[in-house]
């Protein structure tokens, strides 16, 4: 029943939003400031994670895979990583504020916070963690009020143009 109210209700679309509107201000200034800030460098960040992993209540190493993910990928290419944290940053928050491919930008800030979280981060990742999930389960409604409007349904118009359906088709039983 909630699940429906999220996802069919006009109602429910505009409370959806304004935390899409929320975090997305919230994405974008983290984005937008590293972008302009004059170099962007994500390797103490890094350093730091792997220095001082997150532990369990027994002091071992709760995410081992993930320290090593970090040591041994992101740290040997943090230059990639100085451009796809800010720039990905930026994209999420342009993506919410205006509700342009809601849920595309919605997953890719989840995957964002489930990597800062991971690394030992918490701040306001578990805040940021919820109410993605509620945009993220809401599918199109959360951008009913915004660009998906218009979008969703012109990409849905493309793809089944590209395979030479038109929806309309009726099935033989």
């Amino acid at each position: 029943m909630f699940n429906k109210f999220l996802r069919e209700n006009k109602i429910a679309a505009a409370i959806l939003t304004v935390l899409r509107l929320y975090l997305g201000y919230s994405w974008f200034t983290a984005g937008f400031g590293k972008l302009t800030s004059g170099g962007f460098d994500a390797s103490g960040f890094l350093k730091g994670a792997i220095a001082n992993p997150v532990k369990g209540p027994d002091g071992a190493v709760v995410f081992g895979w993930y320290v090593d993910f970090l040591k041994h990928f992101a740290l040997p290419n943090v230059d990639v990583f100085n451009v796809i944290v800010p720039w990905g940053e930026t994209l999420i928050g342009l993506g919410l504020i205006l509700g342009c491919l809601t849920t595309t930008a919605m997953f890719f800030g989840l995957v964002m916070n489930f990597s800062f979280f991971l690394a030992g981060t918490v701040s306001h990742n578990p805040r940021d963690i919820f109410l993605g999930f509620i945009i993220l389960t809401a599918g199109y409604n959360a951008g009913r009020i915004g660009l998906d409007r218009w979008v969703v349904p012109f990409i849905t118009k493309m793809s089944k143009k590209g395979t030479g359906h038109t929806g309309h088709e009726k099935v033989k039983a």
